[in-house]
């Protein structure tokens, strides 16, 4: 399929190969399909040069063949959009739904929602820079083209992309803020559960106080590490599973949901560098 992105050259000095490897860091195989394809003019439409200098304020405009998404298109849930340019958009996923297919046909996931809602402009590649488990519903930023799929899969590598979760635990956490270091790995018991263990993979989870009743306390959640129920794993090690999180030891509640939200999601916009702040108001 053909991708396009449009980008404004924020200051003086900058050539398309400092912009390409150094600026945005893409991969040696990407560059490589941009430079075969002559993929980089001006707004008038005129092949430039990869190693002459740009003007602050210039329009560069890529054009080039590329891979497309791979997911079947549903309309069975509605979706709702937090945000959405021309680069990328940020959805927010219900709880019990999956964030992409796990199998061959799989069609009740947020993507596949995505890639109806994307088609429906004509475009075909939406990929997901991270997820969200199942029982867990809120935001996921999701990218329209490789390019910017490449940049925002490297800002969540070096922690840029901040999410931030919000959770109500049963009981009273003691300090009103903190940082969860305890290891995750796999529960030998269970063929899903993790459990906190020295020989498990580095975990952190950073977390303030933001509300107390007699029987629970709401918290919100940064994780700096991504382990599979990070969130859950920690708050249950401290002895306060979340609200309904009955896999995690939490009592059982009438509606089988446990009570965590990604609420919000921060970074510099990988083009624009625009600070975008986006909270998941359903």
């Amino acid at each position: 399929m053909l991708h396009t992105l449009t980008y404004t050259v924020p200051e003086d000095g900058l050539t398309i190969e400092a912009i390409l490897q150094q600026k945005w860091k893409l991969g040696k195989k990407l560059i490589h399909d941009l430079r075969m394809q002559k993929a980089v003019t001006n707004k008038n439409g005129e092949l430039l040069q990869w190693k002459l200098p740009n003007k602050k304020g210039d329009v560069l405009l890529f054009s080039w063949e590329g891979e497309s998404s791979n997911y079947i298109s549903s309309d069975q849930l509605p979706l709702y959009i937090a945000y959405e340019d021309e680069y990328l958009l940020i959805a927010s996923k219900p709880r019990g739904v999956t964030t992409h297919p796990n199998e061959t046909g799989q069609n009740h996931t947020l993507m596949n929602f995505v890639m109806n809602y994307l088609k429906g402009k004509g475009q075909n590649y939406g990929e997901h820079v991270h997820r969200i488990d199942e029982g867990t519903k809120g935001l996921v930023v999701i990218a329209k083209n490789p390019i910017v799929k490449s940049m925002l899969d490297r800002m969540l590598e070096t922690k840029t992309i901040i999410r931030t979760y919000e959770a109500i635990v049963e009981g009273q956490v003691k300090n009103q803020h903190g940082t969860i270091r305890a290891a995750i790995g796999n529960d030998r018991h269970h063929p899903t559960r993790r459990r906190v263990s020295p020989s498990g993979q580095l975990a952190i989870t950073h977390f303030e106080v933001v509300g107390r009743h007699p029987e629970f306390t709401k918290v919100h959640a940064i994780l700096e590490t991504g382990r599979t129920h990070q969130i859950r794993v920690h708050f249950a090690h401290l002895g306060h599973p979340i609200v309904g999180d009955e896999l995690y030891g939490a009592k059982k509640t009438p509606t089988k949901m446990y009570e965590l939200h990604a609420f919000r999601v921060q970074f510099a916009h990988p083009i624009t560098g625009e600070m975008i702040v986006v909270e998941d108001k359903r």
